[in-house]
């Protein structure tokens, strides 16, 4: 006479075996077949798990292995899409961005340091003012009648005497008449990108900038 198979010994990984588990209070696929296994074990043999029951439970074992699965292809790509982000970025090497700050480098005494102007609406006149850290105004240029976009403009690293000025990191800012009202718009200094860096947490590309700064690659307004 056969004799019949338990269910201890069909299962013997998920019953008698040690489960691995990551995260103690996390419920994985083999804390899950485990608890079906002894549900099954222990029912009461005059009323026995239903049909449909077993196949719901079933079925949401099927889910859980399926969306472990999912998790585990989505680290996957997340980790291509990183990897390509930061191939991307070393290209950048070399060439200029401009990023949310309006602190800008000047590397050399007697360069230049370029910026972008963005002006919301047509404006019949613009001023640039340039300062240094201490918030002293050390230049000022005035612009005519300058139409809405984005406007290009530069400093030659001198001051209002028209003397050199130390190289060094300078905030810069500016005010427009739009509309008949006179206000501020952003400015944003370009800087070259020098390396690129992964950051240690993983959450994202940085670009190390002349300055010495480190802003996120999400963080670039503009490349140049």
């Amino acid at each position: 006479m056969s004799s019949v198979a338990s269910l201890s010994e069909l299962f013997p990984s998920t019953v008698q075996g040690e489960t691995i588990k990551n995260n103690p209070n996390e419920l994985g696929q083999e804390d899950f077949m485990t608890l079906l296994v002894t549900q099954l074990e222990n029912q009461d043999p005059t009323k026995p798990m239903d049909n449909l029951e077993f196949i719901s439970q079933l079925a949401q074992f099927g889910t859980v292995s399926g969306i472990q699965d999912l998790q585990g292809g989505f680290s996957g790509l997340s980790s291509v899409l990183y990897a390509n982000q930061a191939l991307q970025a070393a290209g950048l090497v070399g060439q200029e961005v401009s990023t949310s700050s309006n602190m800008g480098y000047l590397a050399e005494e007697g360069g230049e340091l370029n910026a972008t102007v963005a002006l919301p609406g047509d404006a019949t006149s613009l001023k640039l003012y340039v300062q240094d850290q201490s918030g002293q105004l050390i230049y000022s240029r005035s612009f005519g009648a300058t139409e809405q976009g984005n406007l290009n403009v530069s400093w030659d690293g001198t001051d209002a005497e028209g003397n050199t000025v130390a190289p060094g990191r300078y905030r810069l800012s500016a005010e427009a008449w739009i509309d008949g009202q006179n206000e501020a718009v952003s400015v944003y200094p370009r800087q070259r990108v020098e390396s690129v860096s992964v950051a240690g947490d993983g959450s994202g590309v940085l670009l190390n900038l002349a300055d010495g700064s480190q802003v996120s690659i999400s963080s670039v307004k503009s490349f140049h």
